[in-house]
């Protein structure tokens, strides 16, 4: 999967979580919530749907990985390749 595809999935799940975003003013490389309302909640449904999204387990220890969109588009990367191999 492309860089581009998975960006644009994780940005489907983030409004889908979090309609109050708009994905058009997110800073990719800031946390979420340092810029929008988005809690530890917030967090929890977003990695709950990128895990079923793209059939990948994330372990609780590694949800810091998605508090921001580039950050959560790498570990998404790296998971699907690791995945594949």
């Amino acid at each position: 999967m492309k860089e581009s595809e998975i960006r644009a999935r994780m940005l489907e799940l983030l409004s889908a979580v979090a309609p109050d975003i708009d994905p058009a003013t997110i800073d990719p490389a800031l946390e979420l919530r340092d810029q929008f309302d988005f809690d530890s909640m917030d967090r929890l449904h977003f990695a709950v749907a990128v895990s079923e999204a793209f059939h990948i387990d994330i372990p609780e220890q590694d949800y810091p990985e998605l508090a921001g969109l580039q950050r959560a588009c790498e570990y998404v990367a790296k998971r699907l390749i690791a995945a594949a191999q």
